[in-house]
């Protein structure tokens, strides 16, 4: 059977349109940044002949619960305003061999190129998001300007940076119950950093490298831009009512509590004082 043009796939569109609109909006700077996102079979086989393997890639990292599954990621080094006219240089489709220790590349990354240096923290919160939620399949790092700024102004204990997030817009406690988490500053592309980040992704769905930038994770790509996108636009009111002198009025914890009953939500246990 005649196989659809790759660039046609939904999955390549929304690589290539998310990358794009990532360093339109700055958080992703020169090579700065990196999506995975987990495919199932039935999604790439109409696109790729799944026996014809390009090349064998090896990695750092014991992949073997994710033995078989196929991934579209982006480049190690690679650019993100270049993914758009370039996609096939830029992004790539791996399958995860049996033995957990090299993928299979099936398509992209063409002239040697290779997955994100990042790909052994991706996988690792994968692993770690699949094992709370099933249907969680996108991994997204980007340096989202503002919160990157808080993590050099604000007290560096999750609850406090939660709460701060969580009062600055309405929509935090609706978007980010369970919080967001942090981490102390480590050496990206290691498996420590990828050991840290998974631990916490267990925990919330936004992770923050001090100094750095944010891990997100979610069920598609609009629910982890939405959740990332959220944050920052919280870490940037904080931003300017500092600039502006500094808190004068607030969202009360009550008023929060009013919030979660409203939506449904259970915030995060201890995160808010106790019911008046």
């Amino acid at each position: 059977m005649k196989k659809i043009d790759i660039l046609a796939a939904p999955f390549v569109q929304e690589m290539m349109n998310t990358t794009a609109n990532l360093y339109r909006l700055g958080w992703d700077e020169r090579n700065g940044g990196n999506i995975s996102y987990l495919l199932d079979e039935e999604d790439v086989k109409p696109f790729l002949d799944l026996d014809k393997v390009i090349r064998e890639i090896p990695m750092i990292f014991d992949a073997s619960k994710l033995a078989g599954r196929y991934f579209i990621v982006t480049g190690s080094g690679k650019y993100f305003k270049n993914v758009i006219n370039a996609p096939a240089e830029n992004l790539g489709i791996v399958r995860v061999a049996e033995n957990g220790k090299s993928l299979d590349l099936l398509w992209g990354l063409e002239n040697d190129a290779v997955p994100t240096s990042e790909l052994p923290s991706h996988f690792m919160s994968h692993i770690a998001r699949l094992e709370v939620d099933p249907e969680n399949r996108i991994i997204m790092h980007n340096h989202a300007s503002h919160l990157l700024a808080m993590t050099f102004t604000h007290e560096m204990d999750e609850k406090a940076f939660t709460r701060t997030l969580w009062q600055m817009c309405t929509e935090c406690l609706v978007v980010f119950p369970e919080g967001v988490s942090l981490l102390p500053w480590m050496v990206p592309g290691t498996n420590e950093i990828g050991e840290a980040t998974a631990a916490k992704m267990k925990e919330t769905r936004l992770v923050m490298w001090p100094q750095h930038g944010v891990y997100g994770a979610g069920k598609d790509m609009d629910e982890v831009f939405g959740l990332i996108e959220t944050a920052e636009k919280a870490a940037q009111v904080y931003t300017y009512v500092c600039a502006q002198g500094g808190v004068k009025q607030t969202i009360s914890d009550a008023d929060l509590w009013r919030l979660a009953d409203a939506f449904g939500l259970t915030p995060r246990e201890g995160y808010l004082a106790p019911r008046a």
